[in-house]
């Protein structure tokens, strides 16, 4: 039990005998369970820190009814990175059976992945510059991840998009011809 003594009286200098105070006391076991009910009160009402996620916009399945339609793609201003096993990355600009550039392997570090989305997107404009669009248009990646590879690598690379604040990516299924890149 908590309690809270005070003193109690003294005799004076002068040789006076004061009454004696009686010693008080406050029991303060009620006030402790008080805090502890508070205290248990707002960690259960408080919100805890929210899991931080990355807004990821995905095209709508459309109708099953309709055929898909191809979209067509300036080949000049499409970078496609292709995930792979065993933490592989590769790349290549435009079309796999005519590359603009590549394939090339590269790492999933900023000095190499992030330094190449950032020099294409500084090449890209000038390569599509119209009168219509002097800035031109903006790089288009496609991420193509093979069943082998990690959710880790996906994260990295859409990490990396949003660092390099590329406008336009997707997230594709990996072709046959993609995959033989690696091997398999």
């Amino acid at each position: 039990m908590a309690q809270l003594d005070t003193g109690g009286g003294k005799q004076a200098k002068g040789g006076k005998v004061r009454s004696k105070k009686q010693n008080s006391s406050v029991d303060l076991t009620a006030m402790v369970d008080l805090a502890f009910l508070l205290i248990t009160f707002f960690m259960l009402t408080t919100s805890l820190s929210k899991p931080q996620s990355m807004d990821l916009a995905m095209p709508d399945k459309g109708d099953k009814d309709k055929p898909e339609e191809d979209i067509l793609i300036s080949e000049e201003r499409t970078l496609n990175l292709i995930l792979g096993p065993d933490n592989k990355l590769q790349y290549y600009m435009g079309q796999l059976a005519s590359p603009k550039e590549g394939p090339k392997v590269i790492t999933y570090e900023k000095e190499s992945l992030r330094k190449l989305i950032l020099e294409k997107i500084q090449s890209v404009p000038m390569a599509t510059r119209t009168t219509a669009k002097p800035n031109g248009e903006p790089l288009i990646v496609l991420i193509k991840a093979s069943e082998e590879s990690t959710y880790m690598n996906l994260v990295d690379v859409l990490d990396e998009m949003a660092i390099a604040k590329v406008k336009v990516y997707a997230i594709v299924d990996i072709t046959k011809e993609d995959n033989q890149l690696f091997g398999e």
